[in-house]
């Protein structure tokens, strides 16, 4: 391959791979054409004829490659009427030899792979995949399942895309708004996986999705939350981690490293949308809090308790209530032994995904309320089942440091 087709599919592959299934509404044919298109490109490349803007010419040949295969392909004509009639109509008229990205290509790939049929994990894998162009080997790691088994989960997602005779376009406003709000929580969940991976490409990808949700609906109070969380969150994140590589939590971290930028940004969006009330604003007006303490301890706790009052009553999830559980127990007017009581009646909260999280909270309230044979105990159990290794390291020093 050479170096600018390298580039191509480096930098702009996943922008190749959503404007081609934004023009055929499906993403396994989509695929297929461009990795169709690459393939030729190579081989002109070989025989010394590559192109001039590879990018563009990849695109314009994938989604010529996409209709041949529609043309010749009666099953696939069937299950994509929309297209095969567009086709029908359009047969005589030559496709344009040139194509610009409009910028929204990732974004509308996110919204095709937002499928009625398509679980929430496997739209967050196929995000990885296609939008961020991570590995399925790396996915499969993320999500803790073998390679073999996230290879077939995403073969079962594209399938069921393929297969429906729904064809997505952005030009469809109705359409657009039906996934919409599914598209913030994929987004969402896209930068939580990137937040616990090494990968700064995942939060990167995140980040620029949240900024093109946004301004394709300038005036969704969600939305603009959605983005206002995150810029938040990405503003802290060089103190996450100690300069040897260790996780720093909230409360030890430096708070003089936290982009100020990215704070005004994130503060100013937190404000309009909180209007909305909003599962993404209320957490961005969270998060807008912590990030103008003065320090942990300072925190304005009853605000935050308050706002994740409401935040149960819009997203009433198991990690909702245990922030809420959090900051009940550093209030003064509740306090750690009350917020103790409330973590227990949380249902399933030490089960599953969120058990690690759940005991390590267990852990700090209890070394809050001077129980530290409760709290030893409990950092135990969520080093025994934190899967993240920074974690799990954190949490073992905390059980040394209380003598455990």
């Amino acid at each position: 391959m050479t170096t600018e087709i390298e580039d191509a599919f480096r930098d702009d592959a996943p922008r190749i791979l959503g404007a081609v299934a934004r023009y055929i509404g499906d993403l396994q044919l989509a695929e297929d054409a461009v990795q169709e298109a690459f393939a030729r490109a190579i081989d002109l490349a070989a025989a010394g004829r590559a192109p001039s803007n590879p990018s563009a010419w990849i695109t314009t040949v994938a989604r010529r490659v996409a209709v041949d295969i529609i043309r010749k392909d009666q099953t696939a004509a069937r299950a994509l009427p929309g297209i095969a009639a567009e086709l029908r109509r359009t047969t005589d008229q030559p496709m344009p030899d040139t194509f610009a990205f409009s910028g929204d290509e990732r974004l509308e790939l996110i919204l095709l792979v937002c499928h009625p049929d398509v679980s929430e994990e496997s739209r967050v894998a196929l995000a990885l995949r296609f939008v961020c162009g991570i590995p399925t080997a790396d996915i499969a790691a993320v999500f803790l399942v073998q390679e073999t088994t996230m290879a077939a989960r995403l073969t079962r997602a594209k399938r069921r895309i393929h297969e429906s005779s729904i064809r997505f376009t952005t030009d469809d406003d109705s359409g657009v708004t039906s996934r919409f709000p599914d598209a913030l929580t994929t987004i969402y969940l896209l930068y939580t996986v990137g937040h616990a991976s090494p990968d700064d490409r995942i939060r990167a990808a995140a980040l620029d999705l949240a900024r093109d949700a946004h301004r394709l609906r300038p005036d969704d109070p969600e939305a603009a939350g959605l983005l206002a969380l995150l810029l938040l969150t990405e503003a802290r994140q060089s103190s996450r981690l100690s300069p040897d590589g260790e996780f720093v939590t909230l409360g030890d971290a430096d708070r003089s490293e936290w982009d100020q930028r990215m704070i005004a940004d994130g503060e100013r969006l937190a404000t309009v949308a909180l209007a909305g009330r909003g599962r993404f604003a209320l957490q961005a007006g969270i998060a807008g809090l912590h990030t103008t303490a003065i320090s942990w301890l300072e925190t304005d706790w009853p605000t935050i308790g308050r706002l994740y009052d409401r935040l149960v009553e819009v997203w009433p999830s198991p990690a909702a209530q245990l922030g809420r559980v959090v900051a009940r127990g550093y209030s003064p007017d509740v306090g750690p032994e009350a917020a103790l009581a409330e973590l227990e009646r949380i249902p399933n909260a030490f089960e599953g995904t969120l058990a690690p999280q759940s005991f390590a909270v267990r852990g700090d309230l209890a070394r809050l309320n001077d129980d530290l044979p409760t709290a030893v105990d409990s950092y135990r159990r969520a080093a025994e089942l934190e899967p993240n290794d920074r974690v799990r390291r954190f949490l073992e020093r905390r059980i040394t440091e209380l003598g455990g």
